[in-house]
């Protein structure tokens, strides 16, 4: 399963305080301490399915992206295939810019037409410069207009630190991205296209008559690694953006500035195991799950639920787990009459030597106010015997 589930007795088992009408609960925190180095200039690892950054090194660095920025535009051409605009069999011409383009090649006929599910492989496993102004030119005119759309799309992602001045990641000064974005591209790439991902773990492929293998070191090893692209230049080193699947977790992987594909290789395996192994995914509570019971000051009901908007999972080392501490917060009793949805309090989730991490504590149903005797009565009894409602 993807998510551990904490046991009930373990739940019920935390910490539990009450200090004037404050509750204790137990939980910890999104982002883990880094206990591991690398050799590479920048550096990211996440957690897709809860989120955390399990690793970073200069993850907001600019940085050239090399062929990693081919990743973006893969992205404009799955994006125009999901909404109609263009099909798996629509072609594009070849013109002379593309066909001399250098570097690393798809090796298209100039003058010819390409299918664009041919481009597609030509760019993801072949890493063909060529193929990338073929689709620029086809889906803006020319390459220049193209890297203005990525720009639009990159700043719609989140992408805060990019800048794209061409389709392949050919060197210009002013064509730059981070680790952490090349991450939110890649993530994004995964949730928005899981029917045109699979492009991403083909290994070869043949245009021409000159077949290709996939750069990728790590669809090649047996760590659950299905995708994406490497780079280099000389300026840039060598560089990765990888995923991997195991028992239903997925980890993003971006490394750059590394000295060689053999550093590369060796790191990007060494840095996901490391993440699969130290780390594991547990749910604490569920959307709308009663956290807590509050009472409820001359409420129609005694008490109030509180609960949390959304799923609670996290992502913890798993030497971590026994040291997870839970609590919620909220001054009690609470005044009815209560709206149904309205913050009383805050679920604090924290782990030792981790950042805490704040979720709003939430009404789970309306609780109306008392009639005038009854509020007479329960504040007689609160004089009396110190009762609340």
């Amino acid at each position: 399963m993807p998510i551990r589930h904490f046991p009930r007795i373990l739940v019920s088992g935390f910490i539990l305080c009450a200090i004037s009408g404050l509750m204790a609960f137990a939980a910890m925190a999104a982002r883990a301490a880094d206990t591991i180095e690398t050799v590479a200039r920048q550096a990211i690892l996440i957690d897709m399915n809860t989120g955390t950054v399990l690793f970073e090194k200069n993850a907001d660095a600019t940085m050239p992206p090399s062929s990693m920025s081919k990743i973006m535009t893969v992205y404009m051409v799955f994006e125009r295939l999901k909404d109609g605009r263009l099909s798996l069999d629509d072609t594009f011409p070849v013109s002379e810019k593309a066909w001399r383009k250098q570097g690393s090649k798809m090796w298209v006929g100039v003058n010819t037409r390409v299918r664009v599910e041919d481009l597609l492989r030509g760019i993801i496993v072949q890493s063909g410069n060529d193929a990338t102004i073929v689709v620029a030119e086809g889906i803006a005119g020319s390459e220049d207009s193209f890297a203005s759309l990525l720009n639009e799309k990159a700043a719609a992602l989140g992408m805060k630190n990019s800048t794209f001045r061409n389709a392949s990641g050919w060197p210009h000064p002013e064509h730059v991205t981070t680790a952490r974005d090349l991450a939110v591209l890649s993530q994004a790439t995964i949730r928005n296209f899981p029917e045109y991902y699979h492009y991403y773990s083909e290994k070869t492929f043949t245009y021409n008559g000159i077949k290709q293998g996939n750069r990728n070191p790590t669809i090649y090893l047996n760590i659950g690694s299905d995708g994406l692209k490497t780079g280099h230049t000389e300026a840039a080193g060598f560089g990765l953006t990888a995923s991997a699947v195991r028992d239903g977790r997925r980890l993003m992987l971006v490394i750059n500035g590394l000295p060689s594909s053999k550093a590369r290789r060796v790191e990007s395996e060494r840095l996901l195991n490391w993440g699969f192994r130290e780390f594991d995914n547990y749910a604490l509570f569920k959307a709308g799950e009663v956290v807590v019971e509050a009472n409820a000051w001359m409420g129609e009901d005694g008490t109030v639920p509180l609960i949390i908007e959304d799923d609670l999972h996290l992502t913890i080392k798993r030497k971590a787990r026994d040291g997870l501490k839970v609590t919620a917060v909220y001054d009690g009793p609470v005044a009815a009459p209560i709206k149904k949805g309205d913050k009383l309090g805050t679920l604090k989730v924290a782990v030792p030597d981790s950042e805490v991490r704040e979720i709003p504590l939430l009404a789970g149903k309306d609780i109306g106010q008392l009639g005038t005797f009854s509020r007479l009565g329960a504040a007689l009894k609160f004089v009396l015997w110190g009762e609340s409602n």
